[in-house]
């Protein structure tokens, strides 16, 4: 039985949804479906939370799980982790910069209408 058959095998004989298992081990129902549907599998401590949680050892919980299909699975999650973060980066960078400019062009308004000001109430 491959881990994702383990994983709905386990679930279901305890009656739970994917909802359920989600917030009994802290993570989301998309979560929980991503790992039945073998898209992608739980890190150490999930799977220290789920061999508690339904009483078996780690050994019981992960044997014949493809080692090379779990590496690959994961340098494809920690490459989309790295791209969102690289977003996120690149987001606070930009607001910062328009935030920079705004300022700076403001400054730069104000003192043009004060120098317009002055020089129209100086005549």
């Amino acid at each position: 039985m491959q881990f994702n058959e383990k994983i709905i095998s386990l679930r279901k004989s305890m009656g739970l949804s994917q909802e359920e298992l989600g917030t009994e081990l802290h993570v989301s129902r998309q979560t929980i479906s991503k790992w039945e549907s073998a898209q992608s599998y739980p890190d150490f401590q999930r799977l220290v939370l789920l061999s508690d949680y339904f009483g078996l050892t780690l050994d019981e919980l992960v044997r014949d799980v493809d080692v090379a299909d779990v590496r690959a699975k994961n340098v494809n999650n920690e490459k989309l982790d790295s791209i969102y973060s690289d977003i996120n980066s690149a987001k606070k960078t930009i607001k910062w910069l328009y935030n920079c400019y705004l300022v700076v062009g403001g400054g730069i308004v104000a003192l043009l209408l004060f120098f317009a000001f002055s020089a129209a109430f100086v005549w």
